[in-house]
């Protein structure tokens, strides 16, 4: 295989943007404090877009910004200066959804590359010849189409084609949705503060036919009718490579470290042996496991190979599942005293099983046997947020390696 293809990683805060390009994203996207569609997550502000940068950019990656709202004309003030400074500070691209933005853009920051969000929610050829028109770079394609689609689209046109590969889905056409905006006073879903009203619980009754309720079955857990399956195409990562798409995206700027760091790994290893492969490649058991233990909805194909039917909804729950939990971060090795220098971040004590995902090398299996504080006097439990922790292991293990504990109820 010859062509590249990216792997494009979510970047909420500073910590996921850094782990995300040390476990293996070619790109990350992110947002500033207005003007992107994730309000919930912490985000950039200018200094910090910055800094950004310049770690991406001293590592040979790439970063794009988010500018996907759909704004009111009170959302524009300060965005033509914003723009500047997005050019000024050489961002790769800005992520755009409105044509208005889009039209600022040119105008005011020409220098900037312009990608068209999947809230555009491009699911033709036509229109995709039409963004190219009016000079967009790359498209990001509405999660509603076929793998079929997107080829067709890629080939009509000499542009970009992003696509989502994993991550939550929306119940509504690529995000446009109102029901925050119903069930809430002040949270826009198109304006970056949606509520997730799709994951509550509901019962649906018809109003001139009381006590009537919508035909599907109910645990005691109540009915998630609206509750979408989690996104996963990666056994679909040869057919998406056919099928032309430039870059592989990954959702998950609300989600955590560890996920984003697992996901981003995931995906890197699949995509290089892939690339190596070909025909011959497949997917491994390990990576499957390894996307269980992220925090998670069951896994659906969505509408990649053909219309999902009721099984891509999940019905009895909201809440996601995980086999693992991300307990201690490596900040270095003692080769010569057979320690590694830990960050907890959750409690851990002598006797735990853990293991610890590197961000290049394999699964390392460990029984906690010795540990002490910082000071070098023994411990038996690392019991406070963020405490500085020896643990002895003869594995050399890499910086940022995760230590992982299976969670209570495996």
């Amino acid at each position: 295989m010859s062509r590249p293809i990216e792997l494009l990683s979510p970047a909420g805060n500073m910590d996921k943007l850094k782990m995300a390009i040390r476990y293996g994203a070619d790109a990350v996207y992110c947002a500033g404090q207005a003007f992107g569609l994730r309000a919930g997550s912490a985000n950039f502000n200018n200094e910090e877009l910055k800094e950004a940068v310049e770690f991406v950019h001293a590592h040979g990656k790439k970063i794009y910004v988010t500018c996907n709202i759909i704004p009111h004309n009170e959302d524009l003030v300060g965005l033509e200066e914003y723009l500047q400074y997005l050019e000024s500070i050489h961002v790769d691209a800005i992520i755009v959804a409105d044509l208005g933005i889009f039209l600022l853009a040119k105008r005011v920051a020409p220098g900037l590359e312009l990608h068209v969000s999947t809230q555009a929610n491009t699911t033709n050829y036509l229109t995709t010849e039409f963004w190219k028109e009016q000079g967009a770079t790359r498209v990001v394609v509405a999660r509603e189409v076929s793998i079929k689609d997107i080829k067709t689209m890629r080939e009509s046109a000499d542009i970009e084609i992003e696509a989502f590969i994993h991550g939550a889905m929306c119940i509504s056409y690529s995000g446009r949705c109102l029901l925050s905006n119903y069930f809430t006073t002040t949270r826009d879903a198109n304006r970056g503060q949606c509520a997730q009203a799709c994951r509550w619980k509901y019962s649906l009754v018809e109003s001139n036919r009381p006590g009537e309720y919508y035909p599907i079955e109910e645990d005691q857990h109540g009915t998630y009718i609206f509750n979408s399956k989690d996104l996963c195409l990666l056994k679909h990562i040869p057919e998406l490579y056919e099928a032309g798409v430039d870059s592989l995206k990954i959702e998950g700027r609300m989600k955590s470290v560890h996920y984003v760091a697992t996901v981003t790994k995931v995906y890197r290893e699949a995509i290089d042996t892939y690339l190596k492969e070909g025909k011959e490649w497949y997917v491994r058991d390990e990576w499957m496991e390894e996307l269980e233990k992220i925090s998670h909805r069951p896994y659906t194909e969505g509408f990649s190979v053909e219309k999902p039917d009721e099984t891509a909804q999940n019905y009895g729950k909201s809440s996601n599942t995980q086999t693992h939990d991300f307990i201690g971060l490596v900040e270095g090795y003692n080769a010569e005293e057979g320690f590694a220098y830990m960050e907890q971040r959750n409690n851990f004590k002598v006797g735990d099983e853990v293991e610890f995902c590197q961000p290049h090398g394999a699964l390392v299996h460990h029984v906690i046997t010795k540990m002490t504080d910082e000071n070098g006097e023994e411990i038996t439990v690392a019991p406070h947020p963020q405490m500085k922790v020896r643990l002895y292991i003869d594995t050399p293990l890499e910086t940022y390696s995760m230590m992982r504990r299976k969670c209570k109820n495996q």
